[in-house]
């Protein structure tokens, strides 16, 4: 048979302790989501000036790029639209909470469920950023190959291959 006893009564240290780890579980979600709303900020304006600004392009045209390299500059296109979407996507999760209702005889103590959600925030954060950040290389990636990949052969004889690199200033 277990017999429980009380332990030792706490000291001021052990106290204090509690006292921190208890202040520091309060306000990590508000952290979390800060950090969150940093970042979407942040990833957002690097999205923007990729894609808003056309600071550089290659071709304006992916139809004189040969069949195969222009279906490859499509196929990058849609991969970097698609993590593009899924990593604001979790910016958005992390920054705002979940799309979704907990019923109340489900929630767990205020505390407890503080920290849960402050974990699956940073989880969804580290997500995005990673998404978002491979979005930005996809697109980096169609962009270069525009430039350097073989035009197509009709655009051969017409004298339009080897389409200059463009760089575009603004003001």
């Amino acid at each position: 048979m277990i017999r429980l006893r009380p332990g030792p009564p706490a000291t001021i240290t052990d106290l204090r302790r509690a006292q921190e780890v208890a202040g520091l579980l309060r306000g990590e979600l508000d952290r979390v989501r800060a950090a969150a709303l940093a970042w979407r900020n942040g990833l957002g304006g690097l999205l923007v000036a990729l894609v808003g600004f056309s600071l550089i392009r290659g071709r304006s045209d992916i139809g004189t790029l040969a069949p195969a390299w222009g279906a490859l500059v499509g196929v990058l296109l849609l991969a970097a639209v698609s993590a593009g979407v899924a990593g604001a996507l979790a910016l958005l999760r992390a920054a705002h909470g979940p799309l979704s209702v907990t019923a109340v005889a489900t929630l767990p103590p205020a505390p407890l469920g503080d920290h849960r959600e402050a974990l699956a925030a940073a989880r969804a954060l580290r997500t995005g950023v990673r998404l978002v950040l491979l979005c930005t290389a996809l697109l980096i990636t169609a962009v270069g190959v525009t430039w350097y990949a073989p035009g197509a052969a009709g655009a051969a004889a017409a004298g339009t291959t080897g389409a200059p690199v463009t760089v575009t200033r603004h003001a």
